[in-house]
């Protein structure tokens, strides 16, 4: 029995649910495949990266969908989702980041809508909805960190933690509140193995005229997809990268240098604590294969065994 891509819903033989392809659009009865493989998409990546505006390490592709086609259409301009499809570097980062940002969003973080679609030769690729956009082209302000801090991509690890502070300070609407929204997401993202979490993967909104953190985004456990990982984060926090412990994160990070209180804090863990058991069901019925479902629980369960 087949499971949806979309909802990880059980969906007998079709290969998506109702209920996932009406997410996309009510309109949807159906969805095409993509009309490439997995090694065309990253070609097609790799000839329009030019053109577009979305870029990084994997391989991306700006989709909008077409109901009369029934499929992801790709497109230069006025694109409304990002497509990443298989990267013939690391494996399964579609599988991985899909299921990460799940469980981003059962611990309570803003995530856009995503899911899966399969490509002619059966690969899954990872599709996200842009949260920048609306109506005909037009788009939202938004800056990611590398932009606020006058940084470029080649020097988006040259960071610290610590210096973000200011940039919530200075930009944020209500910077008492990010910071808590902030401490969040860095907890998560050091449980779940995000070691690439550097100044172009956090950005600010504004909407309605006020600026916030924008939804999250590119959140998966990297740690399981690089052979020999030497750095548990990308920007260092109280002067390292590595052998991190708890109380670096909470008493030094979440306390002293966010000033959270303690009952802040105290709330965030123990949200952690509670969605455990639906990290693990959802990486139960994830579509990563066995052996890397293993490695994800394996470090999930040791890194919040930390804290």
């Amino acid at each position: 029995m087949n499971r949806c891509p979309i909802t990880y819903e059980l969906c007998g033989t079709n290969k998506y649910s109702e209920k996932g392809l009406r997410m996309i659009t009510p309109k949807l009865t159906y969805l095409n495949d993509l009309p490439y493989t997995a090694v065309e998409l990253r070609q097609e990546a790799a000839n329009r990266a030019k053109k577009l505006s979305i870029q990084g390490v994997q391989p991306k592709l700006s989709a909008a969908i077409s109901i009369v086609d029934q499929e992801f259409k790709i497109v230069d301009q006025f694109g409304t989702y990002i497509i990443k499809p298989q990267n013939d570097l690391f494996p399964q980062l579609p599988e991985n980041e899909d299921v990460t940002m799940r469980m981003a969003k059962v611990f309570g973080l803003e995530v856009p809508f995503h899911g899966m679609v399969y490509a002619k030769d059966g690969s899954l690729s990872y599709f996200i909805k842009r949260f920048d956009r609306y109506g005909k082209g037009k788009k939202l302000a938004t800056e990611d960190f590398a932009q606020l801090t006058a940084n470029t991509r080649d020097t988006k690890y040259r960071f610290t933690m610590e210096k973000l502070i200011p940039v919530l300070d200075e930009f944020c609407s209500f910077p008492a509140i990010e910071k808590a929204y902030f401490f969040k997401r860095i907890l998560f993202c050091y449980v779940t193995g995000n070691e690439d979490m550097h100044l172009k993967n956090f950005s600010l909104i504004t909407k309605n005229g006020k600026t916030t953190l924008t939804p999250v985004y590119d959140f998966l456990n990297s740690t399981i997809a690089i052979k020999n990982p030497e750095e548990e984060i990308a920007l260092s926090l109280k002067g390292k990268k590595s052998n991190l412990k708890a109380t670096d994160f909470v008493d030094y990070y979440a306390k002293d240098r966010l000033q959270l209180n303690d009952k802040t804090v105290s709330t965030i863990l123990n949200q952690m604590e509670q969605v455990i058991p639906k990290w693990k069901g959802l990486l139960e019925i994830s579509f990563l294969s066995d052996v890397m479902k293993e490695k994800y629980l394996e470090l999930l369960e040791n890194r919040v065994g930390m804290f």
